[in-house]
């Protein structure tokens, strides 16, 4: 069974950040983006989001829109995405709002390591399925997993460590990079991805899709390519 097809979704302040660090969420988005974001889940076949996105945003992970999970409905889908997220800590409450809105695609996966298996124990048996992955292919498991599941599709939507993660072992198919006009420059607020070995090195370009201009926030969609190249002039 092939993996799916990843699209990595993120919305970035100018200066690189994803959050800043006061507790209230900060939204980065506008309601013109939110949408886009919303007709780019409905295309896909689950969701995944990592734990400490799980614990700071508590998300529900759906569809906004009635006539989009309608649409989904008539295709023969369920009308939201399966939910998926990642943890090595285990560290996850039972009560998160993913695992009890919206799971019209079954029970959200967990995936984790053995040992993060371990620590979760018994917890999470009736609202999640949680599945232990050996390391060092971790990342690809997961993948293939979802593959055997019937999983074609799959949106990514952070936070950092899960981004670097899928961007470091080119395991992304394509990249929707929305830049809102904040500038936050707080020296502990995450960014979009961490400093890692990414493939092909700092002179590796990706493939530029198309920019889209919602307001006042730019949309920009990526895909990596096959082959490095040489920046200009070099």
């Amino acid at each position: 069974m092939a993996r799916p097809y990843v699209v990595l979704s993120v919305a970035v302040s100018l200066d690189g950040y994803i959050d800043d660090t006061i507790p209230e969420r900060l939204y980065l988005s506008n309601d013109r983006d939110f949408d886009g974001v919303d007709a780019l889940r409905a295309e896909c076949d689950a969701i995944l989001i990592g734990a400490e996105t799980v614990r700071r945003d508590n998300p529900r992970l759906w569809l906004r829109s009635d006539e989009r999970r309608a649409a989904r409905v008539a295709a023969g889908k369920p009308a939201n995405l399966l939910k998926v997220t990642v943890t090595r800590s285990g560290d996850l409450d039972p009560a998160a709002r993913m695992f009890h809105h919206h799971t019209e695609a079954g029970k959200p996966l967990v995936y984790t390591t053995i040992e993060g298996a371990e620590k979760i124990g018994n917890q999470l048996n009736e609202v999640a399925r949680v599945i232990a992955m050996a390391e060092p292919e971790f990342w690809r498991g997961v993948l293939d997993d979802l593959g055997r599941r019937g999983i074609e599709r799959l949106i990514v939507e952070g936070g950092t460590h899960i981004h670097t993660a899928f961007l470091s072992k080119g395991l992304a198919d394509e990249l929707r990079y929305a830049v809102a006009p904040l500038l936050i420059g707080q020296t502990d607020a995450p960014r979009f991805v961490n400093p890692a070995q990414y493939p092909g090195g700092s002179r590796r370009r990706l493939e530029f899709v198309d920019a889209t201009v919602l307001d006042d926030v730019a949309v920009l969609r990526y895909r990596p390519k096959e082959t490095s190249s040489i920046a200009p002039g070099d």
